[in-house]
């Protein structure tokens, strides 16, 4: 917290100086005051009663003792003693203070502003009795020419020192007696717009004017002066300037005297100005320079405008116009066109194609000899003359030699002003030329004869044949962009072609299976084409290349309907049981013969012609879950070379009670092709009642032929019956004998089940084929019916024809009028 004796302090500080700075007594005292003396002014603000200290007056110096001012020591009131002056001191500042005897401040200072107030007790005078001006014909009216001079000594800015000039009176006053006009404040003297209109611009003598001024302004009353002013009428001096020539460059002192203007008249002051703005200057005598050395190209002509001017910049004048022309020299070189990218002339070009018109540019003024450029070529090409240069116009055209695709040329051409003459100034100037090419070359293969290539007929579509191989001489990517194909010997389209168009490389493929039958061999003329525009001849013999292609003949091994088979046999099995069958995949392929190739145990044997697997003896010495695996091998018995083979395996079964019977035949029962939803029941105590007999479920699978299990299916329905249905959606029609394999008590025995598979009718009965009834006629016989019918009409109709032309002709050996007229519709 602030203690409370700072905050005592604080407040104490402006109190003490509050009174140690009183506020300054102001007194105002008439200047010249007429009444009697002393005048007492104010009472001071001291308390002197109440003391025994006296006031005590100060001021400046000296001004106390023989000063006007005093104090009354009774009243304590401020007088003066005396009239006081303002010209001679317009203020007094007095101190006042109460003292004691020994000088000890009692009260005080007090200080106190006596301020004199301004009467208007002094007379304007003019800085001269007479004046004497110069009036120049032509002088703007209301543009001053001469300025008057008064003073007062009243205190300025009052009305006292307020002045006002004014014309009394003009001689002569013809031929206007106000051809002046003075304007009343600033006493500034100009022609009226009546004088100016009146002033005869051929007379040459002088006006005199009483002028006179006046303070308390505008008022009716106060005091006044008189001066005169001698106008002389001067000869216009100022006349248009005729336009001056000004070498560039050029090589004198600066600044460089060019011409001068004169105003005749009094009290005058040059003002220039350029357009555009120039390096020239006025001085006070109207002298103009220019104060550098000009550049034509940098600034043709300038416009100087010069103006006669009063001290207050008014123009007395229409200002003059001097036109500075600069005059050109040889002093810029021809400057050449910044060289660009090379300039691009097709090959081929007729002479006289022009490629450029070379246009270098001179600074120098247009139409000149310094401007003016002829031109020649120092660097031409090497061989002959390729390139032709026109001197006057620039102009390069191709010459008569011939030019390459790809060539490049770096053309100097010689600029020079002057027109070529001697002295003149030059510039090299380069111009590229780049040959571009032309679709002038049409590609061409590299081999125009390809193959004979051998294709087997089974050769896999998508195989590659051959890589075909094109050139182009032209130079341009864009025109050794090929396309490829196949024009002739490929109509069914067998072969087709791929290719990149930039790379020149055509691969042919083929695209569909190949037939020896169809066509042995093929002779394929394949085309190569520039994808742009060929420019110039066709294409030659060389656009084109033959493929020819043989096809060899294959005669394909035979195939079996499985790649392998498998069959589970128990190790009981007899000689002579029937396993399996192998089939060939197409019933209709050549006749087969079958062998076995590994039967190590010789445990097999196979029929070589129906290819049935049965076995040759007991399957002693095999193990219930071993695996026996033998190669069947089957060869085409027209081509005996031709051969195949699969792996028959043999999975061993724990070993069965063989059946004591032979296998007993079902009555035969029919199944439709189309599959449909109809089966076979087969009841397990079929064949023999004494193996039936007995407790306990049957159990039915198939033989252990894979075509019987591929091609059924048979699934129980109890414990003493099976349900029999075709596991194919198609199988043939014809009688199948399907064995089944029933068991019973330890006891096992074999079924064939005769199932006729054929097609049926919407009441799922067989359709069968009908034979001839008796008594129909054979085709044969119906034939012949038809071929006689068609015999006997014949005859008839050439009978009538004959008939008929015979008649036609007795007609016409009648005489005409024996031929009765057909009557008119």
């Amino acid at each position: 917290m602030v203690p409370a004796w700072l905050w005592l302090l604080c407040l104490s500080v402006p109190q003490v100086l509050l009174k140690a700075q009183p506020t300054e007594l102001y007194v105002e005292v008439p200047e010249n005051y007429g009444g009697n003396f002393p005048l007492y002014l104010t009472k001071l603000p001291l308390h002197h009663e109440e003391t025994e200290g006296q006031i005590v007056l100060s001021g400046d110096s000296g001004m106390v003792a023989e000063g006007p001012f005093a104090v009354d020591p009774e009243s304590g009131f401020l007088l003066v003693t005396r009239a006081l002056d303002r010209e001679e001191q317009a203020e007094y500042r007095l101190q006042v203070t109460l003292e004691t005897e020994d000088g000890r401040v009692l009260g005080g200072p007090q200080p106190v502003l006596v301020r004199v107030k301004d009467e208007n007790d002094q007379v304007p005078h003019f800085s001269q009795a007479i004046y004497r001006a110069q009036l120049s014909q032509g002088t703007r009216p209301g543009t001053p020419f001469f300025f008057l001079e008064a003073s007062d000594g009243d205190e300025p800015g009052t009305a006292n020192s307020d002045l006002r000039f004014h014309i009394l009176s003009q001689v002569p006053a013809q031929p206007s007696p106000d051809m002046f006009q003075l304007e009343p404040q600033l006493g500034a003297l100009a022609l009226s717009p009546k004088g100016s209109t009146s002033l005869d611009h051929t007379l040459e003598g002088h006006y005199q004017l009483l002028v006179q001024v006046k303070d308390l302004g505008d008022q009716a009353s106060g005091h006044q002066a008189t001066a005169t002013i001698d106008v002389s009428i001067v000869e216009n001096t100022w006349v248009p300037l005729e336009p001056i020539h000004l070498a560039e460059d050029l090589e004198v002192p600066y600044p460089h005297l060019i011409a001068q203007v004169h105003w005749s008249g009094g009290d005058v002051c040059y003002h220039l100005e350029s357009q555009p703005p120039g390096p020239f200057d006025a001085d006070t005598e109207g002298k103009l320079y220019v104060t550098r050395g000009l550049d034509r190209e940098s600034q043709a002509e300038y416009l100087l405008q010069v103006w006669a001017q009063n001290t207050r910049g008014e123009d007395y004048a229409e200002p003059l116009e001097l036109q500075v022309v600069v005059t050109d020299e040889n002093d810029n070189a021809p400057v050449c066109p910044p060289r660009g990218p090379p300039i691009s002339i097709p090959e081929l070009s007729p002479p006289g194609t022009e490629i450029t018109r070379l246009s270098a540019e001179d600074a120098d003024a247009p139409g000149s000899p310094n401007a003016h450029l002829v031109y020649r070529l120092l660097i031409p090409e090497p061989e002959g003359r390729a390139f032709e240069l026109d001197p006057t116009s620039g102009s390069i055209t191709l010459g008569a030699a011939p030019l390459q695709a790809g060539q490049n040329f770096l053309l100097q051409v010689l600029a020079v002003d002057l027109a070529g003459a001697e002295g003149g100034l030059s510039s090299t100037c380069e111009v590229a030329v780049l040959i571009t090419d032309i679709n002038d070359h049409a590609p061409e293969f590299t081999t125009s004869q390809i193959g004979p290539i051998s294709l087997p007929e089974d050769t896999e579509p998508g195989t590659l044949v051959a890589t075909l191989m094109a050139t182009d001489a032209d130079l341009e990517p864009a025109f050794r962009v090929m396309d490829f194909a196949i024009e002739a010997g490929d109509v069914e389209r067998t072969f087709g072609l791929d290719w990149e168009p930039d790379t020149g490389h055509a691969q042919l493929w083929l695209r569909k299976n190949l037939s020896y039958e169809a066509a042995p061999s093929y002779k394929l003329v394949v085309v190569v084409r520039s994808v742009v525009d060929l420019v110039g001849p066709d294409p030659g013999p060389g656009s084109t290349a033959t493929v020819t292609v043989l096809v060899e003949r294959v005669v394909p091994p035979p195939k079996l309907d499985q790649d392998s088979y498998e069959a589970s046999v128990p190790v009981s099995t007899p000689a002579g049981s029937l396993l399996l069958t192998i089939q060939p995949s197409d019933p209709m392929s050549s006749l087969l013969r079958f062998s076995l190739v590994n039967d190590s145990e010789g445990w097999l044997c196979i029929e070589e012609g129906s290819g049935e697997v049965h076995t040759a003896r007991p399957l002693q010495g095999a193990q219930p879950g071993d695996t026996y695996t033998v190669l069947v091998e089957a060869q085409d018995a027209d081509e005996p070379g031709l051969s195949a083979s699969l792996t028959l395996k043999l999975h061993f079964l724990k070993a069965q009670p063989v059946p004591t019977l032979l296998p007993a035949l079902v009555p035969a029962q029919h199944l439709c092709t189309p599959r449909q939803s109809r089966g076979v029941v087969i009841s397990g105590a079929s064949g023999n009642s004494d193996l039936a007999s007995g407790q306990g479920p049957y159990s039915f699978a198939l033989g252990p032929n894979p075509t019987v299990q591929r091609d059924w299916r048979l699934q129980a329905l109890n414990d003493s019956h099976a349900y029999l249905t075709l596991a194919l959606h198609w199988v043939e029609p014809q009688e199948h004998v399907v064995p089944v394999v029933v068991s019973h008590n330890d006891q096992m025995w074999q079924l064939l089940v005769r199932v006729v598979v054929c097609r049926c009718n919407v009441e799922g009965q067989c359709l069968r084929k009908v034979g001839r009834l008796k008594g129909m006629p054979t085709k044969l016989s119906a034939v012949g019916i038809l071929v006689g019918t068609l015999a006997a009409i014949g005859f008839f109709l050439i009978l009538i024809f004959t008939h008929l032309a015979l008649s036609r002709k007795k007609d016409l050996d009648q005489p005409a009028d024996s031929v009765p007229l057909r009557a008119a519709v």
